[in-house]
């Protein structure tokens, strides 16, 4: 068992290209339609299954039909998700992502069943298995802002294990509870808006500083069409994103998520899984959802 995500979970319905809303009870054509699993935890467990990475998946679900399609998407694509929790009369976690021409995504979402993840529906077990541990979304899953799940995090840690930490929105409100976990995870990957929420700092070089301060070994912010931005005690390293016409941004920061892990338990070093991480992210740039375009990605792993 090689990776566990552990997080938000969410079905996605995806149409492009939305240049409007209808009005009244109008019909607009579009090219494509898509239906996804997602999330930053279910996104990412199934990218890495798509690289060939052992990944069991954790987190809540509803027992109803979103919650049906989504174990059967997810294990589709090879992701273990017989520890997933269903929660009777809660729905699952979904989005309607009208994509814009030039790839952007204004949302409509309800959260379902993540808001209710507790401790008590977590495979401790299966944490203990893993290399690395990914969190997604912590800033959305109320039930784990927990002393006893941060001790587990420390515990798990001292023997081997690596946890990232990825979040879900870029709501201000939710910043403060997401940044007690810096001090119990060891590689940070926010987007640029979320580290100058968290930080209040006015440079992305001034929050990583401020940041790494809090606790793990790593910061990387992602930059969008800039890359990221990789910090550590050594110092700032810029790692450039890849040429791609992007056709949609969902699921690119999962995306980079997935690929720094896979290659953290490859055994490659935190400046190489990012620069994997831009690969594999760039290739989800290029189609509609957080899975596109990645038939035959385990060949970025060779």
């Amino acid at each position: 068992m090689s990776v566990v995500t552990l997080g938000v979970h969410i079905v996605d319905v995806l149409a492009r290209p939305v240049e409007s809303i209808p009005a009244g009870q109008d019909t607009h054509l579009v090219e494509q339609v898509r239906i996804t699993a997602a999330g930053a935890a279910a996104g990412t467990a199934v990218v890495l299954a798509k690289l060939g990475i052992p990944v069991v998946s954790l987190g809540a679900i509803g027992e109803d039909e979103l919650g049906d399609f989504l174990l059967m998407v997810m294990a589709r694509h090879g992701v273990d998700v017989s520890k997933l929790t269903r929660k009777p009369g809660e729905q699952t976690a979904a989005s309607i992502l009208p994509i814009r021409p030039d790839g952007g995504r204004p949302s409509f979402h309800v959260p379902g069943a993540n808001l209710g993840l507790s401790l008590a529906d977590v495979d401790v077990e299966a944490i203990r298995r893993a290399e690395v541990l990914h969190l997604g979304g912590m800033d959305a899953t109320w039930g784990l802002h927990d002393p006893v799940f941060h001790a587990l995090l420390d515990d798990v840690r001292s023997h081997g294990t690596q946890v990232t930490l990825d979040l879900l929105s870029n709501m201000a409100d939710l910043m403060p509870a997401a940044k007690t976990f810096l001090p119990h995870v060891d590689h940070f990957l926010p987007n640029e808006e979320q580290a100058l929420l968290m930080t209040g700092a006015k440079t992305v070089e001034e929050a990583a500083g401020l940041l790494l301060d809090e606790g793990p070994r790593t910061v990387i912010i992602t930059l969008g069409a800039e890359g990221s931005l990789v910090a550590t005690s050594e110092g700032l390293t810029r790692v450039p994103a890849e040429d791609v016409q992007a056709i949609d941004t969902t699921g690119c920061g999962d995306a980079y998520c997935a690929g720094f892990a896979a290659g953290l338990v490859t055994g490659r070093s935190v400046l190489e899984s990012a620069q994997l991480g831009t690969a594999v992210a760039a290739r989800v740039a290029g189609g509609l959802g957080s899975d596109a375009n990645l038939d035959g990605a385990a060949a970025l792993l060779a």
